[in-house]
């Protein structure tokens, strides 16, 4: 029996991962669970997996959740960070799955760490901001992080058991977004609606905005260079509009090898659960015959420049890649309150960057400075852009 925390249960990862846990119910036990500001949500799921910690992301949250919890047994946590890291370190917890959105979940990570809990991480932000403090605290205390992200959960499964050496470089693939294939010019006008019509994936706002923009599989690059230990040049990305190829692998004598799949996230989360032993699991099977063709084509940086702006924050390294993460989270936030215009967002980015001057990122609170840094740019800049 592996004992579960969840941070972030009440959004698309965290459910998903509760219906990997039904089918396992002989394997698998919830034991603390983190959520947002869905008190009623949350409430069903501890009366359902009796968890015997809970905490949320705000005070007024917890309010409606004293009103509304079915159970005097389970312990209500701080609230906020402090009540991620609650939950994350929980005595009972064997695996931590960190799916809370942006940065919010990075105290709690370490804190799981250092408690030598196995990580499963479905939140890129976590590398992006903080990779190299992240993973030397997870070499130190000699912890698993084991990749929920479809496309680093495929590269995982490729480079198992195979030395560093055999790879010479590994190729994310992008299902290239609702806008795949459209010039610059013609994505000047398009809604919020529009871009969060994802073809493939079912997602969260901001992760699918991202996905429309690029930057989600920028931040992909940047998390794969801190999980796999490779460069910059050694990340290369490739627009596969079915999503059946998750990722690709190839190795120093050319051979490449895929992991293939169906576009379901329950595959994933379940490997990182169950690694590394593989469980049957309760879905239907990747039909090739009916997959047809599988296409590959070079991503255009031109119409869709976030890419690029990830690959430059990645070879800077230092503090980059926390203001490119901070001032995306600020663009896209407007972009999807109607402020600015979708093209406007990797400019907002661009311009954040320009106006940064790295730094050595040794601390959380220097990620931390850097963040409130850039976030407060940002929004000067974005306001700027929505004036012209």
């Amino acid at each position: 029996m592996k004992h579960i925390a969840i941070l972030g249960s009440t959004g698309s990862i965290g459910r998903s991962a509760l219906a990997v846990v039904d089918a396992h119910a002989d394997r698998l036990r919830v034991v603390s669970l983190a959520a947002g500001e869905n008190a009623d949500l949350l409430a069903s799921q501890i009366a359902k997996y009796r968890p015997q910690t809970v905490s949320m992301a705000s005070g007024a949250a917890l309010d409606r959740l004293r009103r509304t919890a079915p159970s005097r047994d389970v312990q209500l946590a701080e609230t906020g960070r402090d009540g991620l890291v609650a939950v994350a370190t929980h005595p009972d917890a064997d695996i931590v799955l960190c799916a809370s959105s942006g940065t919010e979940g990075l105290e709690a990570v370490l804190a799981a760490i250092e408690h030598g809990k196995t990580i499963a991480l479905a939140n890129k932000e976590v590398l992006v901001v903080a990779g190299g403090i992240v993973t030397e605290a997870a070499r130190v205390r000699q912890v698993a992080i084991l990749p929920v992200d479809s496309e680093h959960n495929a590269i995982h499964q490729c480079v198992h058991g195979r030395a560093h050496g055999e790879i010479r470089r590994l190729v994310l693939t992008a299902s290239g977004g609702p806008f795949r294939g459209r010039s610059a010019s013609e994505l000047t006008m398009v809604t919020a609606d529009e871009a969060l019509q994802h073809p493939t994936w079912r997602m969260g706002r901001k992760i699918t905005i991202d996905s429309a923009t690029l930057m989600n599989k920028g931040l992909e690059v940047i998390e794969a260079r801190w999980l796999f230990g490779v460069g910059a040049g050694q990340i290369d990305v490739l627009i596969h509009p079915q999503s059946v190829v998750h990722s690709m692998v190839e190795l120093i004598d050319g051979s490449v090898i895929a992991q293939l799949g169906i576009t379901d996230m329950r595959v994933p989360i379940q490997y990182a659960f169950s690694y590394p032993d593989r469980w049957p699991v309760p879905l239907p099977g990747l039909d090739l015959a009916r997959a047809h063709q599988l296409e590959f084509q070079i991503p255009d940086i031109g119409t869709f420049p976030c890419l690029r702006l990830a690959y430059r924050a990645l070879e800077a390294e230092r503090s980059l890649p926390v203001v490119l993460n901070a001032a995306n989270e600020v663009a896209v936030e407007r972009f999807l309150k109607g402020q600015i215009g979708f093209t406007s967002i990797p400019v907002v980015i661009e311009r954040t960057m320009d106006a940064h001057r790295p730094e050595e990122v040794c601390s959380l609170e220097t990620v931390r400075a850097v963040d409130r840094w850039a976030r407060e740019c940002s929004q000067e800049i974005a306001r700027a852009v929505e004036l012209t």
